[in-house]
């Protein structure tokens, strides 16, 4: 089932028969319950229940036959985190899931209903789906719950300055007559700004001498990773530092005494330079950045959330 996109714009818009919901910085997610389970899947078709058992849990409480569109997210000290939800999703065992999701919990930040017992609703126009998706979710609660929704853009201009202290990073408007745009750009976004939390999945060069790091952006997470701009002498000496800090990292500082093989090197594409190596981490880190464009030029490090190793 593909999904709805939106077009980013540089001002709010305004008029009759709009809406405004806060965009929410996490992972996009189909939640589908059958009458037999519940399946999660990414923007990309994949298929990713493995990696949130509390979301999947908890959607067994829907009717089956409903399918919710949504983001995912991490809450952490009073804000949505999209660092800690690409560490969730990297989870590679049951286990491992499992533990993330008792010290992680996600949140399913949901903000369209497109089937609903059985009933194929994306043809109805976005004010009944936005009434359906309230009545379905209030009466369950969290870890389930409708973004808020104001058709007032005074209300909206205030989400919008005051909201990404938590973590919102814009608004995505809507019509209230549409109907759901699947595969197509006819939302529209507006981004608070270009500074956001990426997943550092990865650097190049050594664990002692880091020359750039190889992150997934926000709302990128189902496309290629990107490699940020070469860092700077602090960044370098932080970042080898966080390796040799962080327990989990110790996998990418090559073998010690008793520690088994180093992880493959992996490769990435970056514009100019055609297929770089680089040292995949396992879990992601995570950076403050700031970019223009995933390709031209590449992401700019800002600092490192060694707050949350």
């Amino acid at each position: 089932m593909r999904v709805a996109l939106a077009v980013a714009v540089r001002t709010l818009p305004r008029g009759a028969g709009l809406a405004y919901e806060p965009k929410f910085d996490g992972h996009r997610l189909l939640v589908r319950r059958t009458s037999r389970e519940v399946v999660l899947q990414a923007r990309s078709g994949r298929i990713v229940t493995g990696a949130f058992p509390d979301l999947a849990a908890a959607a067994l409480w829907l009717p089956a036959g409903t399918v919710l569109d949504g983001e995912v997210v991490v809450w952490h000290a009073g804000r949505t985190d999209f660092a800690l939800v690409q560490r969730r999703a990297a989870a590679a065992t049951a286990a491992r899931a499992a533990a993330l999701a008792r010290t992680l919990p996600a949140s399913y930040a949901a903000f369209d209903v497109l089937e609903l017992a059985g009933l194929d609703v994306r043809e109805r126009a976005y004010e009944r789906r936005r009434a359906l998706l309230v009545e379905l979710l209030t009466p369950l609660g969290p870890p389930l719950q409708p973004v808020p929704m104001t058709t007032d853009p005074e209300v909206a201009e205030t989400w919008y300055e005051t909201l990404p202290a938590s973590g919102i990073e814009g608004l995505v408007v809507k019509r209230l007559d549409q109907a759901y745009p699947a595969g197509r750009r006819a939302w529209r976004k507006l981004r608070h700004t270009d500074v956001r939390d990426a997943a550092v999945v990865g650097f190049t060069g050594t664990p002692r001498r880091p020359t750039a790091l190889v992150l997934v952006l926000p709302g990128e997470e189902d496309e290629a990773p990107v490699v940020s701009s070469p860092l700077g002498a602090a960044l370098r000496t932080e970042l080898s530092a966080a390796l040799a800090q962080a327990p989990t990292q110790a996998s990418a500082r090559g073998p010690g005494p008793g520690a088994g093989a180093a992880p493959a090197m992996a490769t990435v594409t970056a514009i100019g330079l055609g297929e770089v190596p680089f040292h995949p981490l396992d879990p992601p880190l995570a950076a403050e950045v700031r970019r223009s464009s995933t390709r031209h030029p590449p992401p700019e490090v800002l600092r490192l959330r060694t707050d949350l190793l």
